[in-house]
């Protein structure tokens, strides 16, 4: 059976300034704290409460190793943990680009993630069993992406 992606949210997840802890053994570690932002989809809107980072690895290899978590609160009270997994990478002049705060098109660079929601028993419940796929986009002080349920 083929997978479908059935369109779930658009995320805008605004950005403080990145905090670079340098090399370690692993690779560059780089801390960016999530500041607020939104969520909007046909079930599920809300706001990004500030408070979250992406604990990020920046490998040998150059590829970015996504690890967020923050909270979104939603527009009827609710609070959902997010907690997203993913890569980031492209050719050097374009990962450089992106560090320096340029907005380049995503088509050039790849930016995916794994999202995954928790949320107390109720309406968001059935989140705790979806997995969820993004594509995602770096602007210069925030990341956008889209969030689709695998079917």
């Amino acid at each position: 059976m083929k997978p479908e992606l059935e369109f779930l949210a658009d995320a805008e997840i605004t950005l403080g300034p990145v905090q670079e802890l340098g090399e370690t053994l692993a690779g560059c570690r780089r801390i960016i704290p999530i500041t607020g932002g939104t969520f909007d989809g046909p079930e599920l809107a809300g706001e990004i409460l500030p408070g979250g980072a992406d604990w990020q690895l920046i490998r040998p290899d150059g590829v970015a190793v996504i690890d967020t978590r923050y909270t979104l609160a939603t527009g009827d009270g609710g609070l959902i943990y997010v907690s997203t997994q993913g890569y980031r990478h492209g050719p050097p002049e374009v990962i450089e680009r992106l560090t320096a705060g340029e907005t380049v098109d995503p088509a050039d660079y790849y930016f995916r993630l794994m999202v995954r929601l928790e949320s107390p028993a109720g309406r968001y419940a059935y989140l705790n069993r979806s997995l969820i796929l993004a594509t995602a986009v770096r602007l210069p002080n925030a990341v956008r992406y889209g969030a689709y349920l695998l079917r």
